[in-house]
């Protein structure tokens, strides 16, 4: 593809894109190009054509529909597979990417250029009948699911719906909401990253995963991360299956988790910051398709700021600047009286997603825990998974647990980002007839307790020793009140910035 537009354009190595244009998830991808990490070729529709998009009542603009043919010749090219035909078929997967990540807000679609005849190339190239029905069958679910109808026969048809679908999404409810609840901007529209797919299912060397450089729960410096043999991305994010934990990748491929590892340092380094990528394994080979700045629950984001400024990737301000006054507040949230504790009944235990302890009455309809919450109930909302059409609910209330999914899951990743209270993958068929119980829930623990427990109040800021070093720093800048506390501190900053 040698013709750039400001509408389409391939992904190449550039350390320093327009984040703007090219949105996080592409400008993610120039740069790990440039660092020469594996990633598999891809092609940007820019967020300037989300804004066409919109203007014109939802309909793909005419540019972009005449320059997709020659961005996938680009893809073929790059990757020597034909879309749509050929003993070696190029399928593809169509993502969002906002310029300020809203993970899990936005649709995807995997898997396009699925047909009747390809699924036939596929099965005949890889010698694996059940891994092509598997991958046509994950297309047409996830296509009718987002596009909203069945996918046409032609896989350019398929691909010209499924870029108007996902730019139709930067103005669905659920993200509307999210850009309202954090007051983003909602004119600034999403990209598109097309790229070319590789295959977690295909076989028992393959698998999928999500690594983030440190443990987002806890700050803790060490890799955390899951991983799921023979899946897609999508079974990892949407919190439907339950991963196991990355020592099993190392275990079965040592010599990828060394890879991965040492790929996950170099971008957390060369990035500044705690990563969050997602990557897959296909036949043991790893790709790495998505870097991303980590969210993390409040008490990580405290230790992150000041670990990372004592490492020197940050200076002492900007590790300020990585801490809200919200999150310092939820560091100092109580904790259950160790007696009351020790003689309680433990109704459901799971993985900690987002530390804090709440008490509350069990909710496991997700219109019906909005409402009390917003009439001022303590709600916890019970699911067996979540999805994005439940984060209204899910910033409403005041926890969140899941019977399946694990800490990468979308409602771990949400429940960070909120400051909420979560336990996930508590087991199928656990929380469903708690409905209705008062509960204590200590998300730090992953244990949903019954009735309400009493709590112990924390201590102040000056005996945590990443606050204390946090309100040293805020104390020291210029013109600081060295008797205000930190998070007064904190909300003067936000003031003069």
């Amino acid at each position: 593809m040698t013709t750039i537009t400001t509408a389409v354009r391939p992904l190449v190595p550039d350390p320093d894109g327009d984040r703007a244009l090219l949105g996080g998830k592409a400008w993610g991808i120039q740069r790990m190009l440039a660092l020469g990490v594996p990633v598999p070729p891809a092609f940007v529709v820019t967020t300037e054509a989300c804004a066409r998009h919109r203007v014109v009542g939802g309909r793909l603009p005419a540019d972009v529909r005449a320059a997709l043919p020659a961005a996938i010749a680009y893809l073929e090219e790059a990757t020597g597979r034909t879309f749509g035909c050929g003993p070696t078929p190029l399928l593809v997967s169509v993502r969002s990417g906002a310029a300020v990540s809203m993970p899990g807000m936005m649709d995807t679609v995997l898997n396009l250029g699925m047909t009747p005849r390809v699924q036939v190339a596929l099965a005949v190239s890889t010698g694996n009948a059940r891994f092509a029905a598997d991958t046509a069958r994950r297309f047409t679910r996830q296509f009718e699911a987002v596009v909203g109808v069945a996918p046409p026969a032609e896989p350019a048809a398929q691909l010209e719906a499924a870029v108007s679908a996902v730019f139709a999404s930067w103005d669905s409810r659920r993200a509307l909401a999210y850009r309202r609840e954090r007051g983003l901007d909602d004119d600034a529209g999403t990209a598109v990253t097309v790229q070319a797919m590789v295959f977690g299912n295909l076989d028992d060397a393959s698998g999928t995963g999500v690594l983030f450089t440190r443990d987002p729960l806890t700050g803790d410096p060490e890799p955390f991360g899951e991983w799921l043999p023979r899946g897609q991305g999508e079974d990892v994010v949407a919190g439907t299956h339950d991963p196991l934990r990355l020592t099993e990748l190392a275990r079965a491929q040592p010599a990828v988790h060394a890879e991965l590892m040492a790929l996950a340092a170099t971008l957390e380094r060369e990035c500044r910051d705690v990563q969050d990528i997602e990557f897959t394994v296909e036949s043991g080979r790893l790709w790495l398709l998505q870097t991303r700045a980590a969210k993390r629950s409040p008490a990580a984001a405290v230790r992150l700021a000041v670990a990372l400024a004592e490492e020197g990737l940050i200076g002492e301000r900007e590790a300020l600047d990585r801490v809200s006054p919200g999150q310092v507040a939820a560091v100092l949230r109580p904790h259950v009286e160790p007696h009351a504790r020790a003689a309680a009944r433990v109704l459901a235990s799971g993985r900690p997603a987002c530390p804090g302890v709440v008490s509350g009455v069990v909710v496991c309809d997700t219109e019906a825990a909005q409402d009390r919450a917003d009439a001022g109930e303590a709600v916890v909302l019970a699911r067996p998974t979540t999805d994005p059409e439940d984060v209204p609910a899910m910033s409403a209330v005041a926890a969140i647990l899941t019977e399946l999914g694990g800490a990468t899951s979308h409602a771990a990743v949400v429940s960070r980002e909120l400051g909420v209270p979560c336990v996930v993958g508590c087991g199928t068929g656990t929380l469903m007839g708690l409905a209705g119980t008062e509960v204590t829930v200590d998300a730090a623990a992953g244990e949903v307790f019954g009735g309400v427990l009493p709590v112990v109040a924390p201590t102040g800021a000056g005996d945590e020793p990443d606050l204390a070093r946090l309100l040293a720093w805020a104390r020291a800048e210029p013109g600081a009140d060295p008797a205000a506390s930190l998070p007064d501190l904190l909300t003067a900053r936000d003031r003069t910035r």
